[in-house]
């Protein structure tokens, strides 16, 4: 995967993180918790239905010692986080956003290139 930065298209950005695209590789990139993590496309959606599968509720309202962290280790994204309440939906909000500029993208991309043919009658 690529490590030239200057390849990479941000496609969202927030205060505790980012993801980018590369379209030399075609790929993206994670920045989360200072740390960048490759991630193929099929890698990212199945990574962001980790994250979402994530039951911050009960996390919330468990009492016990150990409820107020998460361990996720995600062979897909070759990490291991050790996530609290927050982080969980920080990194939700990020991947969601960046999987809504993915479509938009595309869509934006479907609409540029469409060239309608017209029928004279």
């Amino acid at each position: 995967m690529c490590r030239d930065f200057n390849c990479l298209n941000e496609l969202y950005k927030t205060e505790f993180g980012a993801v980018y695209q590369c379209n030399l590789n075609n790929c993206y990139w994670l920045k989360f918790a200072d740390e960048w993590y490759p991630l193929k496309v099929s890698d990212f959606l199945f990574f962001k239905k980790e994250v979402d599968s994530i039951d911050i509720v009960s996390m919330l309202v468990d009492s016990s010692r150990n409820s107020d962290v998460f361990i996720l280790q995600s062979f897909r994204a070759r990490c291991c986080f050790v996530l609290n309440a927050h982080e969980i939906l920080q990194l939700k909000d990020l991947l969601s956003a960046a999987r809504f500029m993915i479509e938009l993208n595309s869509v934006i991309q479907e609409c540029l290139s469409y060239s309608p043919s017209y029928s004279v009658n």
